[in-house]
């Protein structure tokens, strides 16, 4: 599969973009060397709203659901979403940190958001993922990985493998041999 997606200046070209402001300068642009599966919806089961534009970019109305008052004050973002259409949404520059990882860990190294790029897929552990997102999460990979060649396959992971005893995204669906097979 050859990706039709261009990376230039950390961002994707063509591409729809919501501006997240829930980010911090990389210590070291040349470090991005992992990345993050996860997945999100919002509200939990719900998909094909603008609810996870809004949390990314820190406008979500918590009198819309009783869940979005649990998450009020939360401030994450991911570098991209792959909705359930396959349709691809970059919130953070690749070349910035996106606070997708939390506490985590990975290979004996801690702040794994410093060095990797997180990608969420509008999801949950309750049901499999689209063929169109896993179409289009390969092809986004392929392409970051030409713009971050130390992202290799052996370092591309899910959010619970680095931070197990809080996350287990991608979830018991995500199908690993696929995407990887993809690649």
């Amino acid at each position: 599969m050859k990706s039709d997606l261009k990376i230039e200046n950390g961002w994707l070209a063509d591409t729809k973009r919501v501006i997240s402001p829930h980010f911090s300068p990389r210590p070291d642009t040349n470090d991005i060397s992992l990345l993050v599966i996860h997945y999100i919806s919002l509200p939990p089961e719900q998909f094909g709203d603008d609810f996870i534009d809004r949390f990314f970019e820190g406008t979500l109305d918590p009198n819309l659901h009783p869940y979005f008052e649990e998450i009020k004050d939360l401030r994450v973002s991911a570098h991209c979403l792959i909705n359930r259409k396959g349709e691809i949404t970059q919130y953070v520059n690749f070349n910035d940190m996106a606070w997708h990882a939390g506490v985590s860990n990975f290979q004996g190294r801690e702040k794994c958001n410093e060095f990797s790029i997180g990608i969420e897929l509008e999801g949950s552990n309750e049901q499999p993922f689209t063929e169109l997102q896993y179409q289009s999460l390969a092809k986004l990979t392929q392409t970051i990985q030409q713009s971050y060649p130390k992202i290799v396959k052996d370092r591309i992971v899910g959010h619970c493998d680095i931070a197990p005893e809080r996350k287990i995204d991608p979830g018991q669906y995500f199908d690993w041999d696929y995407y990887k097979g993809l690649l």
